[in-house]
């Protein structure tokens, strides 16, 4: 199965709703908590291409981006082919 991490923070609805998609998939996920930590924080944003904000989302080394972006694909059919 392709890897999934999604960065996340603490009391976010966002990354509580793109959790929530994840595992009604069925999927393991890697959740790397971000807020708090500074190197973790860095690392998310070079990654993600600057990206600040939560969560941020990376299936198979590929940024997929934030919460919208993860159900636009899930929306359009897409999601399901990346997560094989």
């Amino acid at each position: 199965m392709v890897k999934i991490e999604i960065y996340t923070k603490m009391m976010c609805p966002f990354c509580w709703r793109a959790k929530q998609l994840l595992d009604s998939k069925g999927v393991v996920y890697e959740e790397i908590p971000a807020y708090l930590d500074k190197k973790v924080r860095d690392r998310m944003r070079e990654r993600s291409f600057g990206a600040n904000t939560f969560p941020q989302i990376f299936i198979g080394g590929q940024h997929i981006g934030g919460c919208d972006e993860l159900h636009a694909l899930e929306a359009d059919g897409k999601l399901d082919g990346l997560l094989v």
